[in-house]
């Protein structure tokens, strides 16, 4: 069975589960579902945790022999497995495979181990790996919770419902706040409502008491920035690629991220003023449903000669990264992301400011 965070206490209400499988790469919803499935256990008595982590010289069979050992302890025990990595190797799926019909025969039997609950986790899963025999074994025995990011839409909730089980009493001013500080680092927007909690307890929290505690602690990688982009928000790009600098990012990178994304507008707007259909071309380019808005958006108000002329800028962006230490490339990715919508008005500038 698959389910989401927002869907894990819900599902933990509902009863006993054997195997749960938490994969996925945002640390504070995998930290909160891992502690929470475990703490739940342990509320219900079991009180053992035996933790293994799959590296290189791992013997599988472990897993096999520790379902079935009586413990000296407890008698109700939580396995935890680290996957290090989701290619577990012909031994670790033999070994999983030979595991989920252990637990399918005790079920057929009438004498389910209600004893042992599995905790497998790792990072995010590829689909190849999430269709392998062991995988797909496990996710029928218990659930599966991918773990994804949390996109712009998804946060104000999220942030809404830590902000009420703390009893947080946040103005609409402090959230939208906190929302532009934090974006993309769930960790530390955590730690900030748990210390406003602290300090305020349930009194209101106005703007000005929070601009003097908060510290802009959000955390942007080169690919959200192109996302913002497309969505044709420029003063938000100009504040990520601020972010970016303070936080050192790679120009190179960047550049190349800018690049990529920029040739495909380039080809996809001259394939449309060929008469080819926006479903044509999320085909052809293997857009996503979910992305699919955001390239509507896009190829709706960015021209073809303003595509020209931010692959031109790039280009010289590039060089001048390249050749002359003293410009701020980063201001001028900033000028970039501009003229993609005004590129008519940015012609006019010369990017060698100096």
């Amino acid at each position: 069975m698959k389910i989401y965070h927002n869907q894990l206490e819900q599902t933990l209400r509902k009863g006993f589960v054997p195997v749960w499988l938490v994969f996925g790469d945002e640390p504070w919803q995998k930290d909160n579902s891992l502690n929470t499935i475990k703490n739940t256990a342990k509320n219900n008595g079991f009180e053992e945790l035996i933790r293994f982590s799959s590296d290189n010289s791992f013997d599988w069979q472990q897993l096999i022999d520790e379902y079935q050992s009586m413990s000296l302890f407890a008698s109700q025990r939580i396995i935890e497995v680290e996957l290090t990595s989701g290619k577990i190797g012909d031994a670790g799926s033999k070994v999983l495979i030979e595991l989920t019909e252990r637990l399918k025969q005790d079920q057929a039997a009438g004498i389910a181990n209600q004893d042992v609950i599995f905790i497998f986790h790792g990072s995010k899963l590829d689909g190849a790996t999430a269709n392998r025999k062991w995988f797909k074994g496990l996710n029928q025995l218990g659930c599966y919770l991918p773990i994804y990011d949390l996109d712009v839409k998804s946060l104000p909730n999220w942030l809404n419902n830590q902000a009420r089980q703390l009893h947080l009493n946040l103005t609409p001013e402090v959230t939208s706040l906190l929302l532009e500080l934090f974006e993309g680092n769930l960790p530390a927007l955590s730690q900030e409502l748990q210390k406003l909690s602290i300090l305020f307890g349930q009194s209101p929290v106005s703007l000005e008491q929070a601009e003097s505690i908060v510290i802009n602690q959000a955390k942007f990688n080169p690919f959200q920035i192109i996302d913002v982009l497309l969505q044709g928000d420029c003063k938000k790009c100009i504040r990520i690629l601020d972010q970016l600098q303070q936080e050192g990012a790679a120009v190179g990178q960047l550049i190349w991220v800018f690049h990529k994304e920029i040739q495909q507008l380039y080809a996809m707007l001259s394939q449309l003023a060929q008469g080819k259909t926006h479903a044509e071309l999320y085909k052809q380019y293997r857009i996503w449903d979910k992305r699919k808005p955001l390239y509507q958006h896009a190829l709706t108000h960015i021209s073809l000669d303003n595509v020209q002329r931010a692959l031109s800028r790039l280009a010289d962006i590039d060089l001048l990264s390249k050749s002359q230490s003293e410009f701020n490339v980063f201001l001028l990715l900033a000028d970039l992301c501009i003229t993609l919508y005004h590129g008519e008005v940015t012609e006019q500038f010369d990017l060698n400011y100096g």
